[in-house]
């Protein structure tokens, strides 16, 4: 059953995509956090907005000058616009900033969520191209 065997090796390749992306989401923000503490810098930033994709803010710092990394603020969950909040940064690179305290492991339940759904949707996958009948 050369089609069956195909349609498994496809869903065993999108698996294995889901699951790299999983552990991707693991490791930026791991590669992050060894940045930002090979170089730390410390401020208080103001949170000027918060959307559904970044958390804008704007900090001093210890330089003396303002920052407002584009890509915003790492693990910004909740904070709200106006808001106050020690952040640390990565002196080399002050784009680079997260909320003071926060760290990776923060991406620990995202990641695993990804896992598990994708390990129920290539189950699921898997057990319909088995009983599937091919011509």
């Amino acid at each position: 059953m050369q089609v069956r065997r195909r349609l498994q090796q496809l869903v065993l390749a999108l698996y294995t995509a889901a699951l790299l992306g999983a552990v991707a989401m693991v490791l930026g923000p791991v590669i992050n956090d060894a940045h930002i503490h090979a170089d730390p810098g410390r401020g208080i930033a103001t949170v000027l907005k918060v959307d559904q994709h970044r958390t804008a803010v704007e900090y001093e710092g210890e330089d003396g000058k303002l920052h407002a990394p584009r890509a915003g603020l790492l693990y910004p969950s909740g904070l709200g616009e106006g808001q106050r909040v020690w952040v640390t940064y990565a002196k080399s690179d002050p784009d680079l900033v997260k909320v003071e305290g926060r760290g990776w492991y923060l991406s620990l339940l995202p990641a695993g969520s990804v896992a598990v759904v994708a390990t129920l949707i290539a189950a699921a996958g898997w057990f319909a191209v088995s009983r599937a009948k091919f011509m």
